[in-house]
């Protein structure tokens, strides 16, 4: 008797779990991004948007909620009801870097984690005359010349800058990091002249790359990037476990039942099949990756405590 008792339960489980998921979305979502609107966070997530609403058949806006670099709208986020109507749109930053320099109410495992969305590397770039032709040549300069050569990067603290310092801490390489507001303002600086080395998203340096400009001899992927044949990836350098890319993912509160986590996981993968999306990524330099629930739950928790020891030997990192 008990075991039909169980088999029943467990039947009506299932049938439950499935009528959650059939009946979900039933009214429009709120999907927040933690960056002010206009960024490359906030596009990707609006033309994603374009393409989700007719998966999920149902609308969803964006709405932007900016302010302690992604702490505010995470935070708002990690305290909303755990329905499914509300998630957050964000890169990875917010989640595997802020929590180590001032004190917030989440982190990674906090939040549930639905997929992640596409990544796209950062890249090393020098001027045509830099002594260096290839990544080994352009990491035995710095090597030889310590605290010489100033790189552009995105301020203290931000991914560029620690993704630079990764690989630097692995080849015992000093250079004097001087922050900017940005890729666009690193490489205004960096044609001009006033640093050596342009720290910064592909997109902005690609033009100059292509006409001879700049040499990009590295990207901080551990694959290699179509996009600047000259750049070495990570794992040529063998290196790969030092990646740090910028990635977008998509998270719910906690507590978000697994059956809404795979209906927006599930949308999110058929809207990246769009041709469209996939051209809007790429011309971003953005490829799509999919990781979903504990698989992505581990590549935060992976990324949280990597950068968490390189804050701390940097001295960032909160007490």
């Amino acid at each position: 008797m008990y075991t039909v008792r169980l088999l029943g339960a467990c039947a009506l489980a299932l049938a439950c779990t499935t009528a959650l998921a059939s009946n979900y979305p039933n009214r429009p979502i709120e999907i927040i991004v933690p960056a002010p609107a206009g960024g490359g966070t906030d596009s990707v997530a609006r033309m994603l948007n374009q393409y989700l609403e007719p998966e999920l058949k149902q609308s969803a806006a964006i709405i932007n909620v900016a302010g302690g670099g992604g702490a505010i709208g995470v935070n708002q986020v990690s305290r909303a009801r755990p329905d499914g109507y509300t998630l957050l749109s964000t890169w990875n930053s917010p989640i595997t870097t802020v929590p180590h320099m001032q004190r917030v109410q989440y982190s990674y495992d906090s939040l549930t984690p639905i997929t992640s969305i596409s990544q796209s590397a950062y890249t090393l770039c020098v001027k045509p005359d830099f002594p260096a032709d290839t990544a080994e040549e352009f990491l035995t300069e710095l090597q030889n010349n310590p605290s010489r050569y100033t790189y552009g990067n995105d301020g203290v603290g931000g991914t560029m800058r620690l993704a630079a310092e990764r690989i630097f801490a692995a080849y015992d390489i000093q250079a004097r990091a001087i922050p900017f507001g940005g890729a666009g303002e690193t490489l205004q600086n960096f044609l001009g002249g006033h640093i050596d080395i342009y720290g910064g998203s592909i997109p902005p340096v690609l033009p100059y790359a292509q006409d001879g400009q700049a040499k990009c001899l590295i990207v901080t992927s551990a694959s290699d990037n179509p996009a600047l044949p000259q750049a070495s990836g990570l794992e040529a350098l063998g290196h790969p476990e030092l990646e740090t890319v910028l990635w977008r993912m998509m998270l719910g509160p906690n507590g978000m039942s697994e059956a809404h986590a795979t209906v927006i996981a599930d949308a999110v993968a058929r809207a990246l099949e769009n041709p469209e999306l996939l051209d809007f990524l790429a011309k971003q330099g953005e490829v799509p990756v999919l990781m979903r629930g504990e698989d992505l739950r581990a590549a935060l928790k992976n990324e949280s405590e990597a950068l968490g020891e390189l804050l701390g030997q940097l001295g960032l990192k909160r007490n």
